[in-house]
């Protein structure tokens, strides 16, 4: 009976910088050998996949697409590969596929169809977050977005704060680009003053800011997020 293909999860950049600078030697070797992904924008994996293996024949991947849009009943058949013995690769839009970005689905059916998932090392914007905050590595929730109205995101900040302080947990979430701003101005005016911000965006690359400062401090001295990828940490003490 032919042996079931591994499902490698595959982290990619976590933004325009050259792959290699970020990537282990390892993703390249392994995207050489494959040519059947699961991603989650096919032109963008398709430029990535380029930028790291440009001799890679572009006509002989097979892309399967796992977005919102994708239907539930399609994820098994993105499986089918693995079940004759070929690999499948899967690749998000920016760091780590299935932490904040799709691909959780994916490997919890390669799981029950005993495929043997193989995650590589790559970088996490949350992770790298958490390190570089100075805050509690050893007790953190990630919470990923928080709501869009405003009465119900200023409340959910507060439960956080209360939660940070109650557990000594660090509390990390994101927030779409283009409302970084404002919910740097929503955390800095509902939390308490001496609660710690951190606010680290464009990781990795050579815009990267990272700055922990208490929620006082960051009123007096604004940065501008827009459009840039961020992670919002807090802890109370």
């Amino acid at each position: 009976m032919k042996s079931k293909g591994n499902l490698y999860l595959i982290p990619c950049t976590l933004g325009d910088n050259e792959p290699l600078e970020v990537l282990p030697i390892t993703i390249k070797e392994t995207i050489d050998h494959l040519n059947i992904f699961i991603v989650e924008n096919e032109k963008t994996a398709r430029r990535f996949i380029k930028k790291i293996a440009p001799s890679k024949s572009q006509p002989s991947l097979k892309l399967f697409v796992l977005n919102k849009h994708t239907e539930d009943t399609d994820f098994p058949d993105f499986l089918n590969p693995c079940l004759h013995g070929k690999h499948v690769g899967v690749i998000s839009e920016a760091g780590c596929p299935g932490i904040a970005d799709p691909g959780a689905d994916i490997v919890k059916i390669a799981h029950d169809k005993n495929i043997k998932v193989v995650p590589l090392v790559g970088p996490s914007s949350i992770l790298l977050a958490l390190m570089a905050s100075g805050m509690n590595g050893q007790s953190f929730a990630f919470n990923g977005y928080l709501p869009i109205d405003k009465g119900d995101r200023k409340q959910e900040l507060r439960r956080l704060e209360r939660a940070s302080f109650e557990n000594n947990q660090s509390q990390v979430f994101i927030e779409t680009p283009y409302r970084n701003n404002k919910m740097l101005e929503d955390i800095t005016s509902v939390l308490a003053n001496d609660t710690q911000i951190c606010v680290a965006c464009d990781i990795t690359l050579s815009t990267e800011f990272i700055k922990t400062k208490t929620a006082i401090q960051w009123k007096k001295n604004m940065v501008d997020l827009h459009k840039r990828p961020t992670i919002f940490i807090i802890h109370k003490s």
